[in-house]
């Protein structure tokens, strides 16, 4: 399997567009292709800089060619929850044409796009990539190529990646902040290449503030840290135990 991460500028994307004039993030995770009529039916989470942004984003994208409709299913000051059909872009269309599928979620800020998407086969990449090329402007983010048996380990422990993710989704913006913040300046490297006062000073909060946000980021993700290692040591298990049944009946 072929993986990609790239950073796409599409011409004909409504969302991107969108972006372009407003201060406002798509955010998907959910969408479904229509082959009948060639749309994309999709659920996005759309967060602007303020509840002004929000509504003239919503007003744009109202008025773009590519989109068949939206339904406002949700809205709370900045953060809206939309249902939208948009007919098939070009770069849609060339992933679909070559075999691509989507492998992640869709994030679209500041006039493009983070496409994260697989391949079967490292060829059909390539020829997604060369006609991706004529047409639209695009950056590889990332380029992996997944073993099977990489693969099967991550759909083995799925539920347990998720919980790390929801671990991680639990974090407040300044727990995260701060234990970014800790893990980029050095705060865990040896030697350190910050102290925990460096550290208050990049939020201007006091030390006992900064290690208090610390300490609960550190707990919480740790915590999941742990439930995620001891699953995988559980499913190693039964998987030997599983090849020595085998070996033993040979």
């Amino acid at each position: 399997m072929k993986a990609l991460k790239l950073d796409m500028v599409q011409y004909d994307c409504p969302y991107i567009r969108t972006t372009r004039d407003h201060d406002v993030a798509f955010h998907t995770q959910h969408w479904d292709f229509n082959q009948a009529d060639r749309t994309l039916e999709t659920r996005l989470l759309t967060v602007g800089e303020s509840p002004e942004e929000l509504h003239g984003a919503l007003e744009a994208l109202d008025g773009s060619e590519m989109l068949r409709g939206y339904d406002l299913l949700a809205r709370k000051q900045n953060t809206a929850l939309l249902r939208s059909r948009i007919d098939e872009t070009d770069a849609m269309r060339t992933i679909r044409g070559n075999d691509g599928y989507v492998t992640g979620p869709f994030v679209i800020r500041n006039g493009s796009e983070i496409w994260n998407v697989g391949f079967d086969r490292a060829g059909h990449a390539d020829d997604a990539l060369s006609e991706l090329d004529g047409s639209n402007e695009f950056t590889i983010q990332d380029d992996d190529s997944i073993h099977v048996d990489d693969f099967f380990d991550i759909l083995q422990n799925v539920e347990s990646l998720g919980s790390m993710l929801r671990a991680l989704q639990n974090l407040t913006d300044r727990e995260r902040d701060t234990l970014e913040t800790a893990v980029e300046e050095g705060y865990f490297s040896t030697p350190r290449g910050t102290t925990l006062d460096g550290v208050a000073a990049e939020f201007d909060i006091s030390k006992m503030g900064a290690s208090k946000n610390l300490r609960r980021s550190q707990r919480k993700v740790l915590r999941q840290v742990v439930r995620v290692m001891n699953d995988v040591e559980a499913q190693m298990e039964l998987q030997e135990e599983a090849s020595g049944s085998q070996l033993s009946g040979e």
